[in-house]
């Protein structure tokens, strides 16, 4: 895995082609903007997604994939999920055959409830399919900071390349068998996360959020479990520790989508107004169809979709969730 392929240049394709390019190996960024792939080419830099930071004269960037593509060992699926059948199926025809991939992407398809790594075998099938998941801040990792990840997919070798060639330094990456779960912890995570934010822009305190963290990955936990993963995995940095850094980093889109929510915006009035995407948004409505298909009581995930897509008042929210039925907390844990 010298020669790696990142498909995206949003702020977490850009970061991990940075740390790859500073760790020895050859890489290449594709932009679906030629425009923007030009301008990114010259000055080295993504102001759009991921200002700040360098990108190395090293890495080769450019908006034609297929132009990319040849020698690839690696091709790294950094698309967000709204977006993601649509560029994949567009090039398909051009990916080099058996070459695997690894995706990036946390969250889960509309319409269709499929994780990405579902969607990427279906529309590029022949390949082994492989996610990278945890807590991971894009501006933390391309400046360098110490930060782990974990990498589950259906072919161990492909794992163990991952795990190996993606460590650095200062970038530790683990191994998981269970790669359902690591892929739906990224996705379930955030939107819990906006939720997170929705309890700072009330401004309820540390013990609130506390709480909506620790009742929020068991709901992450039941829902895996209903659909393949293993409970044990959300406890774990895909689960628990992406969890933790999403609701916590002032810079996460979805805990900020959920603070603007909370100081009483309107919800799609924040989606017109951000460049980028917060994912927890998109992830509420196959979310809930999910819970429901596999009858499911998710109340925190519940009332994030009913404050984002049907306008129910925060505050309302809270304390649908306060007065629940009483319960004993031995049924939930490990």
């Amino acid at each position: 895995m010298r020669k790696i392929v990142v498909v995206g240049d949003g702020g977490w394709g850009t970061a991990i082609a940075i740390h790859l390019a500073r760790s020895g190996h050859d890489v290449a960024l594709w932009s679906h903007d030629a425009a923007y792939a030009a301008q990114l080419a010259e000055h080295r830099a993504n102001p759009r997604f991921l200002p700040g930071h360098t990108i190395p004269a090293s890495v080769r960037i450019g908006a034609d994939l297929a132009a990319l593509l040849p020698g690839a060992d690696l091709l790294v699926s950094a698309i967000p999920t709204e977006f993601l059948r649509a560029v994949w199926t567009r090039h398909a025809g051009q990916l080099p055959p058996r070459t695997p991939v690894l995706s990036l992407t946390k969250g889960v398809e509309q319409g269709t409830g499929l994780r990405p790594s579902e969607v990427l075998r279906a529309v590029a099938p022949g390949r082994a399919v492989a996610v990278l998941s945890g807590p991971n801040i894009a501006w933390e990792v391309a400046k360098g900071f110490p930060a782990t990840a974990v990498v589950g997919g259906d072919d161990p070798a492909v794992v163990t390349a991952v795990r190996e060639h993606f460590s650095s330094r200062s970038f530790r990456v683990y191994s998981n068998a269970d790669a359902v779960g690591v892929e739906l912890g990224g996705a379930l995570k955030n939107v819990i996360a906006v939720a997170a934010g929705i309890c700072d822009g009330l401004g309820l305190g540390h013990n609130a959020k506390a709480a909506l963290l620790t009742r929020g990955v068991i709901e992450m936990a039941r829902l895996g479990a209903a659909l393949g993963g293993e409970r044990r995995t959300f406890f774990g940095l895909s689960g628990m520790g992406d969890l933790m850094t999403t609701c916590y980093s002032p810079t996460s889109r979805n805990r900020t989508f959920g603070e603007r929510v909370g100081r009483g915006e309107n919800p799609q009035d924040v989606v017109t107004s951000t460049l980028t995407v917060a994912e927890g948004v998109k992830a509420a409505t196959p979310v809930r169809d999910l819970a429901r298909r596999h009858g499911l009581s998710l109340p925190i995930s519940e009332e994030v979709y009913l404050m984002v897509h049907d306008a129910k008042d925060p505050r309302a929210s809270v304390e649908s969730l306060m007065l629940r039925n009483r319960k004993d907390e031995r049924e939930d844990l490990l």
